[in-house]
């Protein structure tokens, strides 16, 4: 028995694959769905402070509007915005289209250019009308 175990053979690692932008958007849309977790959480204190008084609620805006808070605010929203560009990706997928391999990379990288682009539009009208 001992020898059947040393005899097997071994599963492929990820170190002998090549790194497409497809691979890449992959890990990045389930990363930034494990942050949405966090970032919802944030919504919902900033929701509670909003019951619980205005002093509080100053306090919560305070944290957000430092320098640290707006810096998490532009990641939850661009992390918002590429995990949703994600979900369409693999919905056009689930429909068939869009499974070949120079199709899927100009998907990816139109997931991240419309992630990062539309983060940057949706900051830009936020300070417009602040």
């Amino acid at each position: 028995m001992a020898n059947a175990t040393q005899n097997r053979p071994l599963s492929p690692h990820l170190s002998i694959y090549k790194l497409t932008p497809t691979m890449v958007i992959s890990i990045v849309h389930r990363i930034t769905g494990g942050a949405l977790y966090f970032g919802t959480l944030l919504v919902a204190w900033w929701l509670i402070a909003a019951a619980a008084g205005p002093s509080y609620f100053e306090f919560a805006n305070g944290i957000f509007g430092s320098i640290i808070g707006r810096l998490i605010l532009f990641g939850y929203t661009w992390a918002l915005l590429h995990h949703m560009l994600g979900g369409l990706r693999h919905l056009v997928w689930d429909t068939g289209h869009g499974l070949d391999k120079h199709v899927s990379t100009k998907m990816a990288w139109l997931v991240l250019a419309g992630s990062i682009s539309l983060t940057i539009i949706v900051w830009a009208i936020a300070l417009i009308f602040s």
